[in-house]
């Protein structure tokens, strides 16, 4: 998983614990234990990931200092490695003091102890000193015990230390979800426009976004963008158009003034988004009666799909809610494009959904067309919009849902992208397959009282976002 230009690095903390009075009497303990930490401070690190390991902390004192050290280093989330024995005195002062998130790796050095070498040992100081190294289970529940009295949520990693795929997929998916809670809580969504009126489903509450997520709503304004595409030069809009044409499959019918029109609308949406530094834009502008603004918003579909393409996701109909689901799912690397269900193909048990306006170019099956539209259905003016499946193969569906008692919660689904037949009417459009099928998917998803827009990615990433929603503290309900 690489990280997005301009993404702020996530600080993994990690220490180690042991127990001083060991170290004098078992030679080579420490150093063993030490060796263990800097295998896991390893595969820590990677891109995006900047690991402030505090190494072997086997006293209260020390345990104080590093409290101290994780809340100047600003850690996003700590890895606690339980090396071998050790009091809980030395960990509590360390996760109060840094108030973030903590992970107990429980790692043993391998599958079982080779018993007949450890049995046939001469020294019992050394069998004693060997079994300190294999027993890190034996202090996780009095570390367990503290932590529930003192109220500290804590998660557990299970396993051996090396070659155990479950172990590693664990690690990764809470750095992959430490990671996207840091890009939510260091994220700028812009807001342009108002709601599509009469949408009840997706008014939302930014004080409870800001609460919940973190991160920074900028209140942005259409007559800016209409004042940006007016500065746009005629070269400009020559390289734009032919950049589409590069990334995307223009249809021999679209007309060159769209194409010169959309391509003016995209220049100044860099600009716009880049003089705002925003991460994530949510827009709906009818523009009726001013013609610079409706002329800015009826051509912006293959602007905002080339922002989303590159990590700046973009919902349309003012989807607050959903550009929130769309930016988690595109910090986990799974992308994150705007959809909907609107059918149910019975015959071969699929879902049908799609939408008009951005798609998510980076996870589309083959190129994206773009196609000529005289009407744009709901919505004022006329001009290109863009026409994708996504990619066959695993997705996941995410929709951040407002519940009736003013909070948020994580609604999630894994299934499959599925070829087949698709409407060709220049939306995106994707046929989708899930383990319960499509009659329980529908009712299963609707119990839980989300807005009709959702997100999908590709790839099944419910793990990670189990581990989000954990991080942040939502809820998270997967249905299949």
């Amino acid at each position: 998983m690489t990280a997005l230009p301009n993404e702020p690095a996530v600080r993994v903390g990690l220490f180690s614990i042991g127990l001083d009075a060991y170290w004098p009497q078992f030679d080579g303990l420490r150093e063993r234990l030490t060796g263990y930490n800097e295998l896991i401070a390893a595969r820590l690190a990677g891109p995006g990931v900047k690991v402030v390991n505090l190494g072997l902390i086997d006293t209260p004192e020390s345990a104080m200092a590093a409290g101290h050290r994780f809340r100047e280093a600003d850690v996003d989330l700590i890895f606690l490695h339980v090396a071998t024995y050790a009091l809980s005195s030395t960990v509590l002062p360390v996760v109060r003091r840094a108030k973030v998130p903590v992970i107990i790796l429980n790692l043993a050095p391998g599958a079982a102890i080779d018993y007949a070498a450890f049995n046939g040992m001469q020294d019992r100081g050394r069998m004693t000193g060997e079994w300190l190294a294999w027993c890190q289970a034996c202090p996780v529940p009095e570390i367990a015990n503290v932590f529930g009295r003192c109220r500290i949520p804590f998660f557990q990693v299970t396993g051996m230390l090396e070659n155990d795929p479950s172990v590693s997929n664990e690690i990764e998916a809470w750095v992959h979800a430490a990671r996207a809670a840091h890009g939510m809580e260091h994220n700028r969504l812009g807001l342009m426009g108002h709601y599509y009126g009469g949408m009840l489903d997706i008014y939302s509450d930014l004080t409870l976004q800001c609460a919940s997520f973190g991160g920074h709503i900028e209140i942005v304004e259409v007559d800016e963008l209409a004042a940006l595409r007016s500065e746009v030069t005629d070269t400009e809009i020559t390289e734009r158009v032919a950049h589409f044409r590069q990334v995307f499959e223009v249809q021999p019918d679209c007309p060159e003034p769209e194409l010169a029109r959309a391509a003016r609308t995209s220049v100044a949406l860099d600009r716009f988004v880049s003089r705002h530094d925003l991460g994530s834009l949510a827009y709906f502008y009818r523009g009726t009666g001013n013609p610079a603004n409706e002329d800015a918003i009826s051509s912006i579909i293959l602007g905002t799909s080339l922002l989303t393409a590159r990590g700046v996701p973009v919902a349309g109909e003012y989807e607050v809610n959903n550009v929130q689901a769309m930016k988690i799912l595109d910090l986990l690397g799974a992308g994150g494009s705007f959809t909907e269900y609107y059918a149910i193909d019975f015959n071969d048990d699929v879902v049908l959904m799609g939408h008009d306006g951005p798609g998510h170019l980076a996870i589309a099956e083959g190129k994206t067309k773009v196609r000529p539209l005289g009407v744009f259905h709901g919505k004022v003016g006329q001009g290109l919009s863009v026409e994708m499946s996504v990619r066959n193969g695993a997705v996941t569906l995410l929709s951040v849902v407002q519940t009736g008692d003013g909070r948020l919660k994580l609604l999630v689904a894994e299934g499959e992208s599925c070829p087949g037949p698709t409407l060709q009417i220049g939306n995106t459009n994707s046929r989708y397959r899930f383990p319960i099928g499509a009659r329980n998917f529908i009712e299963s998803w609707n119990a839980q009282g989300p807005a009709h827009h959702c997100a999908v990615g590709v790839g099944h990433v419910a793990r990670q976002l189990h581990k989000f929603g954990a991080l942040t503290g939502l809820d998270v309900v997967q249905v299949c």
